[in-house]
This record gives C-alpha cells, sequence and structure tokens, in this order.
C-alpha cells in the first residue's frame, strides 16, 4: 500500500488534482470548438494550425513564471497562476475575434502551464518516495477527467445561444472556489528548508553538472509533443472532413475514447511505482505511436474510437512518466528552473511549432497523412529514455538526483 498520506497530503492531494484538471479542459474545449470557431471566424486550416500554434506560444512564455518557482517559492507561483488563469478564461469567453480569442487564450495558457507545472515540483517535494509516482501520475490523470468532463458537456453547450464562449464561461465558477481554497497552501519543506531566497541567474543551470541531462529531457519532451500535441487537437477535424462522420458522432466518440481510457491512466502512477519509470515508457511510449497510428488510419467508426482510446491513453499517460523524470533527477534548488528550460523552453518548440506545420501538411495531403507522420516521434522519445535516462522509482528525491 505504500507509506500513508497525512491529513495535509490528503488535502493537498485533492487541491492540485483540482487545479491540473483545468490543464486538460482546456485543452480539450480548444479541440472541441475548433471547427465551430472556424466557421464563425472564416479560417482556413493553415489559419487554425496557425492559431492553435500561437495559443501554443504561452506554454513557453510560461517558463518566466516556472522558473520563478526556485526563487519566490511554490506556493507563491502556484496562487499567481490559479488566478491569472481565471481572469484569462473568462475573457476568453468575450472575444470579439479570432486575434483577441488567440490572445486571451496564449495568457491562459501561460498561467495554466506554470499551474500545472508548480503542482507536479508540489507533488514531488511532498509526497513518499514511494507513493510519488502515484500521485504525480494520478495529477496528471485528473487532467485527462477533466479532459473527459469537457468532451461530454462541449457538445451541449455548442448547441446553446452562447455557442463555443460557454465552455469558457463555465470554466470559471470552479476557478473561483480554488482561488478561495489556496489560502490553506503551505510552502514545501524542501524548499523551507534548502533553497529559500537563493539568487539564480538565467543560465546558472547550464553552467552545473545537470546541463547534459538538462538539454536531453528538454529534447524528449520536445519529440513526445510533436505527436501528443496533434494527435487529439485535430481528431474531430479528421473525422468529419475524412471519415465523414456527424458532429454528434465525432462528439461520442471522443466521450467514450475518453471514458474507457481513464482506468488505464489513473493505473499509471501505481504502474510506475511497482514496475519503474523505464519500463513504463517502453508500454506507454509504443501504444502512444500505435494509436495515432490507428486513430488516423482506420476507416469505420468502431476502429477508429478504439484506436482514439489507445492514443488518448497515450497521450495523457506519456506525461506522469516525463514529470517524474523531470522531477527526480534534479536538485531542489534547481527543479523549478529545471522543468522550466526542459519542458517549457525547449520542449515546447515541438508543442508550438508542430501545430502550424501539420495544418500546412494537412492543407495538401489531409489531416490523416499529416497527423500519423508524427507516430515516429514517441519512438524516437522513447530510444532516448532508454539511452540516456536512469531508473528512479522508490528513490528519496536528494538520491535521485545524484544519479
Amino acid at each position: 500500500m505504500g507509506t500513508p498520506l497525512t491529513s495535509y497530503q490528503r488535502r493537498l492531494f485533492v487541491f492540485l488534482g483540482v487545479a491540473t484538471f483545468f490543464e486538460g479542459y482546456d485543452f480539450m474545449a480548444l479541440t472541441q470548438i475548433l471547427p465551430n470557431l472556424r466557421a464563425e471566424f472564416g479560417l482556413s486550416r493553415e489559419g487554425a494550425g496557425a492559431m492553435v500554434a500561437t495559443i501554443n506560444v504561452g506554454t513557453v512564455v510560461a517558463y518566466l513564471l516556472v522558473r520563478h518557482a526556485d526563487r519566490w517559492g511554490r506556493r507563491r507561483v502556484l496562487s499567481v497562476t490559479i488566478a491569472g488563469y481565471t481572469v484569462a478564461t473568462g475573457l476568453s469567453g468575450l472575444s470579439p475575434n479570432v486575434y483577441v480569442f488567440a490572445l486571451l487564450q496564449l495568457v491562459a495558457r501561460v498561467f495554466l502551464i506554470g499551474e500545472w507545472a508548480t503542482s507536479l515540483v508540489y507533488a514531488a517535494e511532498e509526497f513518499p518516495a514511494d507513493r510519488r509516482g502515484m500521485v504525480i501520475g494520478a495529477i496528471n490523470a485528473l487532467s485527462s477527467l477533466g479532459a473527459i468532463l469537457c468532451a461530454g458537456t462541449v457538445p451541449l453547450l455548442l448547441a446553446t445561444r452562447l455557442g463555443w464562449r460557454a465552455p469558457y464561461f463555465l470554466g470559471v465558477l470552479p476557478l473561483l472556489i480554488l482561488i478561495f481554497a489556496r489560502r490553506g497552501l503551505r510552502e514545501t519543506r524542501r524548499f523551507e528548508e534548502q533553497v529559500r531566497g537563493a539568487p539564480r541567474g538565467f543560465t546558472a543551470i547550464w553552467r552545473s553538472p545537470y546541463r547534459h541531462r538538462l538539454l536531453r529531457m528538454g529534447l524528449i519532451w520536445m519529440a513526445t509533443y510533436v505527436c501528443t500535441q496533434n494527435a487529439i487537437t485535430f481528431w474531430k477535424e479528421f473525422a468529419l472532413a475524412e471519415r465523414g462522420l456527424t458532429d454528434a458522432q465525432v462528439g461520442m466518440s471522443i466521450s467514450i475514447a475518453a471514458v474507457f481510457s481513464m482506468p488505464m491512466v489513473f493505473a499509471v502512477g501505481p504502474f510506475l511505482d511497482r514496475f519503474g519509470r523505464r519500463r513504463g515508457a517502453v508500454v506507454i511510449f509504443l501504444a502512444t505511436a500505435l494509436g495515432v497510428l490507428g486513430a488516423y488510419g482506420f476507416h469505420e467508426r468502431t476502429a477508429l474510437t478504439a484506436a482514439l482510446v489507445v492514443a488518448i491513453f497515450g497521450a495523457s499517460a506519456v506525461l506522469p512518466v516525463l514529470n517524474a523524470f523531470n522531477t527526480e533527477l534534479f536538485p531542489t534548488e534547481l527543479r523549478g528552473d529545471a522543468i522550466a528550460w526542459s519542458n517549457n523552453l525547449i520542449g515546447r518548440i515541438g508543442y508550438v511549432a508542430s501545430p502550424a506545420l501539420v495544418g500546412v501538411i494537412a492543407g495538401q495531403t489531409g489531416w490523416g497523412a499529416a497527423v500519423r507522420i508524427t507516430a515516429v516521434f514517441p519512438l524516437i522519445a522513447l530510444v532516448m529514455i532508454l539511452a540516456f535516462l536512469p531508473e528512479t522509482r522508490a528513490r528519496e528525491l536528494e538520491e535521485t538526483a545524484a544519479l
């Protein structure tokens, strides 16, 4: 069963889970409303890809917030990101045109990814070593739960008078509760004891012994995002345009796939704690590649939906694997900076650039062929994981950082 959690750890677990819920909600909301938004604003496929890429720039800018977790503290950064994301989400629903929408969603992504990354630092630093994989996995799974609930409710919301704006107005309500609940949040013990007030320059981590590990983590994130960022984002467009499904059929397939993938996503954390991060990576990254190939290659709706289950599972399950490595392989005083550099700067190059490139290719070949190409990148990421990253299962952070 592992080390029992204290009452504070249980409350913290719930708080962090609710916070990361919106990472999945926001991601799926954009996926679901994209055809409707394209129709209202007259966007082409290339324009849709460029808009998604522009919004994703916010995940890179989030670097500026995430790295300050090593200076301001984890609690302060998490509070700022929750408040900022709430405001930007509400305003997104009021957007008068695509340019304002893209800008507000870019800002929302800055705060959202800052919130997500800081939540994972909390998870790594505040929970027992033998439960860390479970906690990180469950927090990421709750992000997937956000995507499921969004997938189930957005088709209904699109039918209302507010249309594509409704999901953003609805999303503000629980965020207001989260702003109130954050008052019971404490600073992490490791930050208090080791690094409070320690000044660190922009390039300090590159002058440390961890620079090679940082670059490798960044390249692994980049290769992973090239596939997972596009795998779900453009599936509705693909299914409508190239497989002739109706909007209702697509919504049902996404909802079914999300629901069936959910138990597997929640099982990832315990699996990583029992069998290790490296073995988990083999199973998950192979499944991701196969799921994407099927989801954008099959023709019959049942087969497409089954493959989409695997694709959604893979796109969600890669995150606990990489977040476990990213939080465990760096010391406390560099942990926030390491996530900021490897994920938000280096890794997000693939996250930001690939939708625009896929959109351009789709304009010539269609969505299916364009996205299937990306399935090779999880395999590249897996090779790098097995070649460069040590096993970290059930070890204290101070020990894993020294591997």
